[in-house]
């Protein structure tokens, strides 16, 4: 890669006090930064995320693994879930701990961090195994998931504004309602909506049943099936507004002229970067497009042509899919955030040659776990 980069360690540091000073993005969930925000909440106190207080305050990041972090693991992976432990949670320029969850000896690791017996990290470490299984941190996925597996944290762990949620709710029913209505008929307006409700809300009972026999599926596909869509309606949502977010994260990577001085190297590292990074984004929002064109045409077939087969295919075939998608619009997503929170127009000063450096270096990072034409 042209141009030099900043040295790993340090530039880590520098990054996790940039960390603090914003919320969780899509694949970032920073619980020093709830903890400090909202310990005091009765709710925070009722429905921690970890039940042991050091996890309870530690900074989960979906982190693409370099060369030589692969052998910490027994099997493939491109990515990891990294699990840092702040030395301070009130200053996280100090640094701190971390280690990847499924790593070789994680769990007596993990303990020996934590203190205690495995009992006293059982639910913890079932926790951070659902997490790692995930494609992203992305809060409605993250809440989504956990909630199906009995864990409901408070909600200050998630992030998700009440306008968004409604636009959301709002986009997905508009779907749904129109496969409800190929089950139950149009006359049924009312128990479509609340069927509509029941499959938003994952609240799958025998009233589904008509749904399930048109699409031939049996319980346990016709269930997973329902979340995959549900994740790829979400999807399919952020997609539109990412569109647009990213639109001006490109323009944005060509304009931006950062201040400080003239570091050679840096400014090589800088100018070869801008175009990669422009590209690689629009190759992922490309791909993404094109996975969702998939499930446009099968819901089409069935909504439009009342042909099954398509979007019984894409149900059960749709949990593979999700990870991919969700992979890859997690990573935008975070793209899209972390520019607006380092560019924000509250920010009162220019980004250094060295901290605008270090932001392109995390999205080259971020990119780099995606199947894009490099």
């Amino acid at each position: 890669m042209s141009g030099h980069r900043p040295k790993g360690n340090t530039r880590e540091f520098r990054n996790l006090a940039n960390i603090a000073e914003t919320a969780s993005t899509s694949r970032i969930l920073n619980l020093a930064y709830v903890h400090h925000h909202a310990n005091e909440e009765p709710e925070y106190k009722r429905n921690p995320f970890f039940q042991h207080p050091t996890l309870n305050k530690a900074i989960l990041v979906k982190h693409t693994l370099r060369p030589n972090e692969l052998e910490a693991f027994t099997r493939d992976r491109r990515t990891a879930t990294k699990v840092i432990l702040p030395f301070d949670s009130t200053d996280l320029r100090l640094g701190g701990g971390a280690l990847f969850v499924d790593q070789v000896g994680f769990e007596r690791i993990l303990r020996e961090v934590c203190g205690g017996s495995a009992m006293d990290i059982q639910s913890d470490l079932r926790i951070l195994k659902m997490i790692d299984a995930l494609p992203s941190l992305d809060p409605f996925i993250l809440k989504e998931c956990l909630a199906r597996q009995g864990v409901h944290p408070a909600g200050c762990y998630f992030v998700i504004s009440k306008s968004d949620i409604a636009s959301m709710m709002s986009f997905a029913n508009d779907e749904i309602d129109k496969l409800v209505r190929i089950a139950f008929g149009d006359s049924q307006s009312t128990a479509s909506m609340q069927f509509a409700s029941k499959i938003l809300s994952d609240n799958v009972d025998s009233e589904l049943d008509p749904l399930r026999a048109t699409l031939r599926l049996n319980s346990n596909e016709f269930s997973e099936g329902l979340f995959s869509w549900r994740g790829f309606l979400y999807f399919k949502w952020r997609y539109i507004a990412l569109r647009e977010e990213l639109g001006r994260v490109i323009e944005g990577l060509a304009k931006y002229q950062p201040r400080g001085f003239t570091d050679a190297d840096l400014k090589e590292y800088i100018t070869t970067a801008r175009p990669r990074i422009a590209k690689d984004i629009m190759a992922t929002l490309t791909s993404v497009g094109k996975i969702l064109e998939n499930y446009d045409s099968a819901f089409a077939a069935l909504t439009k042509d009342l042909n099954p087969t398509p979007f019984r295919t894409f149900l059960i075939n749709g949990p593979a899919m999700f990870f991919e998608l969700g992979e890859n619009v997690g990573v935008l997503s975070h793209i899209a955030s972390f520019w607006s929170y380092r560019m924000g127009s509250s920010r009162t000063h220019r980004l250094s040659l060295l901290e605008f450096a270090e932001l392109l270096i995390d999205f080259e990072e971020s990119l780099a776990c995606v199947f894009v034409d490099k």
